[in-house]
């Protein structure tokens, strides 16, 4: 807590000398005592404002973006200021329920959607985590003529049980090229069920300065994420057959089922500093540019007036006295990149006490309790060249080279010494040559294709080409657009995947080979229709997963996996009814498990009142996806795996049900939602992993504000 404070009072003092700096430096921003924009230049010279002049403020503008890890691109983005919706923003499950979790907010999760599944970074004790985990590419930058910030606090349930949330949001500019700021996130779910409480928290700082020709942007990210573990309840009929476990009671007191696991805790630790930087050269351009003169003042309207008065009868416009302007414009031709990242990553999992059958027995370093821990480290830098893309008429894309190298340290526990004090170390580098041809100005056609292949060490063998296009055309008065997505990969499975030594778990898998994955997949959107289409497949050859016992495997023959999702919203008058479908096929449910059907459906009224200032929206949702025998979790190693054959059990076919009401007043939005609010009722089989039921019915409400000053 002294940390978190600290960081808390360190990023307000940031803030408020950034607000000041702007103030100070930025010309667009000077104002008066009462906070009002003004002209420097109509400021009397004593600088005491004058009281006689209205003075209007500044319109806020501002514009984000996010950049790609590899070379540092910047991606354009919206700010995120949409009302609709805005209940949706903080559940685990995400906006559309496709992940499983454990209940508890801040818990591990899974996708069911297997083509919304990442890679295995920065560790696999952090993936899970990614509702939370912020990677670079993720990171908002934003430019703004005034500061930007927004709060936005989330709660759920009472103060012995619910969950809360808070996240905060700040942006300054010291000129219109230099700007910097920082984001908090702190999470904490006490739990509706025995020992499952997570606290988790984020403290990052960002800057740029996008010069004509030199450009940086810089990221700071510190996490600390703690969580409880459970193990899950000890039988499921408290959820299911309450009546079979209380004598005839019709349900229990979530707080008071037993569970499995107590005195059991993983901690995960990471920060990584980011760095891209560019210089272009390039060459100026003028252009000129001829204006009529405006008269200043009243005596040079007097004399305009004068100059043309024997002259009534020619036309003004050849008479008026004209300006020819020259403007220079840098138009830059190369780039010579650099960036660089730096992570530490930390995992330690404790037990003070442990039920006998629930952990392997056949790595004990400790008896009755366990002290696991592992630490990451890794230095990434990438150098390139790119010829820009539009600098003359026959340069219609963007041509950039690269290399890269990655030097990657892992700290094991040495199982072999019986004490957690002995270290086993392994170093690992990889070499990558790359390349890039991008498309990205225009209206009509934009694509993307870059690849990477491995030169030195363990990047020997290692491959990845990714592909992306997308066409934007009207078809009669509505605008479609057409994407295309593909990419092929042969890459060795991450170092956990191959080595890991802990009190319960111990695997050196040298011998696992590359992993080999190919996918196409494209896209329809059309707006106007409310319509999206999407649908893919993907082969995987050796794929590398979890088995029955939390063990890394690998499947030697290839799996085929379909999907496809269907998106159609409806709308008459205020009524709206948006939907999402989703079908799965996998062609081994043995080792790949997925739900053949997915569905998210939000039926909703949507109004604007008080002329137009107050945006509301009352409706309900509901989730559902056909039952699986969907992965189990592991609080050992964190990990998503395999059900054991002896205890499996399906998940799914029951609809979570929320009603939410959600407004955006001006600049704040807020929302009150009774989540699951059918709990209780039917089956009551309300599981997203197994033995981890969610949460009963609970009532959240949230609210966001955005300032510009």
């Amino acid at each position: 807590m002294r940390r978190i404070a600290l960081t808390y009072i360190f990023l307000s003092i940031v803030g408020i000398w950034g607000a000041l700096a702007q103030n100070t430096l930025n010309p667009m921003n000077n104002r008066d005592r009462f906070g009002n924009q003004v002209d420097p230049s109509t400021r009397p010279n004593n600088l005491e404002d004058s009281t006689d002049t209205e003075i209007k403020s500044l319109p806020p503008k501002l514009y984000m973006w996010q950049i790609s890890e590899t070379l540092g691109e910047r991606i354009l983005m919206p700010a995120d200021t949409v009302s609709l919706n805005f209940q949706n923003s903080n559940l685990v499950e995400g906006f559309s329920g496709h992940y499983n979790y454990l209940g508890n907010l801040g818990s591990p999760r899974l996708s069911r959607i297997f083509f919304e599944r990442n890679a295995q970074e920065p560790t696999i004790f952090m993936e899970p985590f990614s509702g939370f985990f912020v990677h670079p590419g993720q990171v908002k930058f934003t430019n703004s003529n005034i500061p930007y910030t927004n709060l936005t606090y989330y709660k759920a349930g009472n103060k012995v049980n619910g969950e809360e949330r808070f996240k905060s949001y700040f942006s300054v500019n010291a000129n219109k090229r230099l700007a910097f700021g920082f984001h908090i996130d702190y999470l904490y779910g006490r739990g509706y069920y025995q020992n499952q409480s997570t606290a988790h928290f984020n403290a990052g700082i960002f800057g740029s300065y996008m010069g004509e020709k030199y450009q940086i942007q810089g990221i700071y990210n510190n996490f600390m994420l703690k969580m409880n573990e459970n193990g899950g309840i000890t039988d499921d009929q408290y959820i299911t057959r309450p009546e079979n476990m209380s004598g005839g009671k019709k349900q229990y007191e979530s707080t008071t089922i037993p569970v499995k696991l107590e005195q059991t805790s993983n901690r995960n630790k990471d920060f990584y500093v980011y760095l891209a930087q560019r210089y272009r050269l390039g060459f100026t351009k003028k252009t000129q540019t001829i204006q009529e003169k405006q008269p200043q003042g009243a005596k040079a309207a007097a004399n305009h007036m004068h100059h043309d008065a024997g002259n009534d009868s020619l036309p003004a416009a050849k008479n008026a006295p004209q300006d020819t302007l020259v403007t220079e414009e840098f138009v830059p031709v190369t780039s010579f990149i650099h960036t660089v990242k730096v992570e530490r990553s930390r995992h330690r999992f404790r037990s003070g006490s442990e039920p006998a059958g629930f952990f392997p027995k056949e790595y004990k370093l400790y008896n009755n309790h366990s002290n696991d821990s592992t630490t990451a480290f890794s230095v990434k830098n990438t150098f390139g060249i790119a010829l820009l893309e539009g600098f003359n008429k026959y340069a219609k894309a963007g041509l950039t080279a690269y290399i890269s190298h990655k030097f990657s340290r892992y700290d094991l526990m040495n199982t072999d010494t019986l004490t957690d004090m002995s270290r086993i170390r392994h170093t690992e580098q990889e070499v990558f040559l790359g390349g890039e041809l991008a498309k990205r100005e225009g209206s009509l056609l934009h694509y993307n294709v870059n690849g990477e292949v491995g030169m030195l060490e363990k990047a020997i063998g290692q491959f990845r080409i990714n592909a992306n296009l997308d066409m934007n055309f009207r078809l009669w008065k509505d605008s479609v657009n057409l994407y295309a997505r593909g990419y092929i990969s042969n890459t060795l499975p991450s170092f956990y995947m191959r080595h890991y030594h802990s009190n319960h778990y111990n695997w050196d898998n040298d011998d696992m080979n590359k992993e080999l994955r190919t996918r196409i997949e494209g896209e329809l959107n059309i707006a106007h229709w409310g319509t999206n289409l999407r649908a893919g497949v993907e082969n995987i050859k050796n794929y590398t997963y979890f088995n029955q016992n939390a063990i890394p495997e690998q499947h030697g023959d290839d799996i085929q996996v379909l999907c496809a999702t269907l998106k159609q919203n409806f709308r008459l008058g205020i009524f709206h009814l948006d939907n999402e479908v989703t079908w799965q096929k996998t062609s081994n449910e043995t080792v790949l498990p997925l739900p053949r059907l997915s569905l998210y459906h939000n039926l909703y009224l949507l109004a604007r009142l008080a002329k137009k200032v107050l945006t509301l929206q009352l409706g309900a949702d509901v989730r559902y996806f056909s039952k699986y025998h969907a992965p189990a979790y592991a609080p050992g190693i964190q990990q998503f795996h395999l059900q054991s054959t002896d205890d499996r059990v399906e998940i799914g076919g029951y609809p979570i049900v929320n009603v939410y009401a959600n407004l955006q007043l001006k600049r704040t939005r807020l929302f009150a939602m009774m989540y699951h609010v059918n709990a209780g009722t039917g089956s009551s089989n309300y599981f997203l992993v197994p033995h981890y039921p969610i949460n009963p019915r609970l009532f959240k409400i949230g609210i966001s504000w955005n300032f510009y000053d």
